[in-house]
């Protein structure tokens, strides 16, 4: 069994995750997820454990719901990276809920969709992708937090610029300034 459904986001969820961002547990958590990824580069684990995700044309990592994400950070944690990704110009084109049943278990996957601004081109100009297309998935199972997901995936169409670097694309949602901007 499956069932999808689309979600609109409150303004208060909005401001929520804004005060979030730009407090001192915001940034703190921030920069734990970016200190694991990168001893995760390195083959060290760190808490919350990351799942490095590299692909020709996809690349990502993957935030294990564990300490120090608790039920009130995991979900603020998924609109700050969504919040962060409309900062670089992006436009979302979703935000949807998916439930499955699988295995008498029941998996619920919120997930945004966002893509690069459509801008007009100059004749034989390439069309920007910014860093591809962007994902950002929370799965639950049982109703219990089970992991968060972010991946950008790449056009290789010769219509297309080669995507910005990922690297600067990480530094961007990743980063623990104050303003949360940048």
């Amino acid at each position: 069994m499956t069932h999808k459904e689309n979600i609109v986001l409150k303004a208060q969820e909005i401001e929520e995750v804004q005060v979030w961002l730009n407090s001192s547990e915001g940034r703190e958590t921030f920069a734990q997820i970016s200190r694991s990824y990168h001893f995760k580069t390195i083959q060290i684990e760190e808490r919350p454990q990351i799942h490095v995700l590299d692909s020709k044309y996809a690349r990502g990592f993957a935030i294990t719901y564990d300490e120090p994400l608790d039920e009130k950070t995991f979900p603020l944690l998924f609109l700050a990276f969504a919040q962060r990704v409309l900062a670089l110009g992006y436009q979302q084109v979703s935000l949807d809920r998916k439930m499955e049943e699988i295995n008498e278990q029941v998996k619920v996957t919120d997930k945004f969709y966002f893509k690069p601004p459509l801008k007009s081109l100059a004749e034989n100009e390439l069309i920007s992708q910014l860093y591809g297309n962007i994902s950002i998935e929370k799965i639950s199972v049982n109703n219990q937090p089970n992991y968060l997901k972010v991946l950008a995936t790449f056009y290789s169409d010769r219509l297309y610029q080669d995507p910005k670097p990922f690297d600067q694309f990480l530094d961007h949602l990743l980063e623990t300034t104050n303003d949360g901007q940048n």
